[in-house]
Parts: structure tokens; sequence; C-alpha cells
């Protein structure tokens, strides 16, 4: 199997088993609109295999960051169908990421008066609100009359997302954001049906994947988990705990015939990794880079000894929107601008060079 060959993962077809991965960018207006600079940076990207878009909010409470998109409203919907549009004009396939933030958020981002979470904790830290850096605020813990309220807004936001002309979507399970703060024994102190065992962590994550799948097609739907990635406070410490956790997980949503599951993972070929992938069923992709970048001898590597079945990249993609041609052909990558991964301007979104440019300046 090469990295380079074509795949279907469900209803989804992929020109290659490069997958970019899903990346906060803040291009959104304050609307959680696409902009027209979005369209040009997803269209430039439409040669991977498979766009994952940015983290997008299914509910106001679910926003995490200023410039974060939605697919709530009539005006985010059209937004993403341009979107959806350009890609699909450039032979592109994209699926939307539904992140709903969780208590990685702060009422002065979303709007509303509380963050949601499944229990009455702060995440750690600070974050930057439109009026300058805040602390998290203590999350209010979802009942148990609320927590049907917010698994249909995934589903809904599901929905919209197939409105809007992508073409499946993947439940964010991963990072510290709402589903896998429910995974946690850390950031979930609940001792009621989605507390307390792994079975009980995971029936949240379970129920949310469910519902989605049932609204726009299981053949159209994935999930991203980071398991004992141990981040924004949502600590998998205990490797016992994590795999009857993540196990219990794939066990719940390994009847639905999922589209894939992708794991960010630094280890993408340990017990753990292989484990879930084993018990899902469903077609993996792993993303090994967040403390270091994937390469490209890594991704072909995982892919041609079948610990995987594609591979995510992020930073990399970033820089070259022709990430693809440049590693089938091994050629030099342009170097990505850190200082301006967040912002709301082109600047260091949709002006980094093609391979062609690049190879006319240089000549």
């Amino acid at each position: 199997m090469s990295l380079y060959q074509s795949a279907v993962f469900g209803a989804l077809p992929l020109s290659t088993r490069v997958v970019m991965a899903p990346l906060t960018r803040t291009r959104a207006d304050d609307d959680g609109v696409p902009t027209e600079t979005m369209v040009e940076y997803y269209r430039q990207r439409a040669g991977f295999g498979l766009i994952l878009t940015e983290g997008t909010w299914p509910a106001a409470e679910g926003k995490s960051y200023s410039g974060q998109p939605g697919i709530v409203t009539p005006e985010q919907i059209e937004g993403w169908r341009r979107i959806a549009d350009a890609v699909h004009e450039a032979g592109g396939t994209i699926v939307m990421q539904l992140m709903h933030g969780g208590r990685v958020s702060h009422p002065a981002i979303s709007g509303q008066p509380r963050v949601v979470a499944p229990s009455a904790l702060a995440a750690p830290g600070e974050t930057h609100t439109p009026e300058g850096k805040a602390a998290m605020p203590v999350a209010h813990a979802l009942t148990l009359d609320e927590i049907p309220e917010v698994v249909e807004q995934f589903a809904q936001a599901a929905r919209n997302a197939i409105a809007a002309g992508l073409d499946g979507v993947e439940v964010h399970g991963a990072n510290g954001y709402l589903v896998h703060e429910f995974l946690s024994p850390v950031s979930n102190v609940r001792d009621d049906l989605y507390g307390g065992s792994p079975e009980n962590r995971a029936r949240f994550a379970i129920e949310v994947v469910e519902a989605v799948a049932a609204a726009v097609g299981a053949d159209r739907t994935g999930i991203r988990l980071s398991p004992q990635h141990n981040i924004q406070g949502v600590l998998e410490e205990d490797a016992d705990d994590a795999l009857a956790t993540y196990l219990a997980l794939a066990e719940g949503i390994a009847p639905l015939g999922l589209a894939f599951i992708d794991v960010l993972s630094a280890a993408p070929t340990s017990e753990l990794v292989q484990r879930i992938r084993r018990t899902a069923g469903a077609p993996m992709i792993v993303n090994s880079g967040f403390a270091a970048p994937t390469t490209r001898d890594e991704a072909e590597t995982l892919v041609s000894e079948e610990w995987a079945d594609a591979v995510a990249a992020g930073r990399p993609a970033i820089a070259n929107p022709d990430l693809v041609e440049r590693w089938r052909q091994d050629a030099e990558l342009n170097e990505p601008r850190p200082a301006l991964f967040y912002g709301r301007t082109a600047d260091g979104y949709t002006d980094y060079p093609s391979l062609e440019v690049a190879r006319a300046d240089a000549g």
C-alpha cells in the first residue's frame, strides 16, 4: 500500500492517503461566517487526498476562539457552501470537523453566559478574549437533561454541514475539548451514568457519534481522538484506565461502520492506538505530529507498513498547499511561519508559494 494511492473511506473518495489535518486558523468573521480568504485557503489545498477542516462550532456555547467559524446560522452554512464548492471544483474531498470547546472558552468569546463541561471545573491557564487575557472560567456541569440537547446540537450541525455541500463530518473528540473532557477521569468527576467507570466516561462520545451517524450516515462520519495526549488539563496518565476507556469507546462505535477514525498520537504504532484501530474496525488516519511535524518518510512508512490507512499532516499543510506533490517528488518544503498561524488576514495563510512558483522564483 502506498501513501499516494487512492482510497475510499465509507462514502468518501480520497485521491491519495495524505490528509490535511484539522487546523485552527481564526480567519472567520465576527459572526463565525467563513470569509473569502478561507475559500481561497481551502481551494489551494484541494490536492490533499482529504481535507479535514478546522474545528467548527455546533453551538454558540461551543465556540472556543475569536475568529473560529460556526455551522449554525444560514450565513455560516452559505459561507461553508462556498468553500465546499471551491474544493469540489478543484477535485478535492472535504470533511468538516465539529468542535464543541466545552470548558475551553469564555463568555467574552462565545457571547454566552456560561461555558459547559462534564464537571464544574475550569480548564487550566488563561485564554485570549477580545478584551485581553482572562482566566478560564469554572464550567457549568451539564445536567442529565442538558446532555441530550448537546448531542442534538452535534447532529444538527452535521446536517447543516452536509446541506452546505461538505462530504462528511468528523466529531472532535480530542485535544481537551468537550467530548475529550468526558473521557478523562481528571476533567470528568461525575458519579452518574456519564462518569466514574471507563464505560460511563465513554458514553457521551458514543452517543454523539451515534447521533451524527444517524443524521448524515455512518459512511460520512468520523471521529478524532488523542489518547493520553494530556492537554488543557484533560489528563489520561493511567495507561490501564486510558486503554479501558478508549476500547470501550471503540467497541461502542464499532457497530456503526464509520468512514474513519482519526487518531492524534506521538506513538501511532503503539498497542493503544492499534487496539483502537482493530476494535473500531474503521479505516484509520493517524497524525503523529504535535511536538514535531509529521515527515514524508514517516508518513510513507506508516502506510506502506500498514500501521495506518492514511496519514494527516498539520504544519506542513499550512506552509505547503501542494504538499502531496512536493512529497511525491521529494521536493523542498516551504517553512511555516508560526507567528502568523492565527490571525485575521491572508498573511501567512494563503500566500505560501506553490512548488511551481517557488521553482520559478529560484530559477
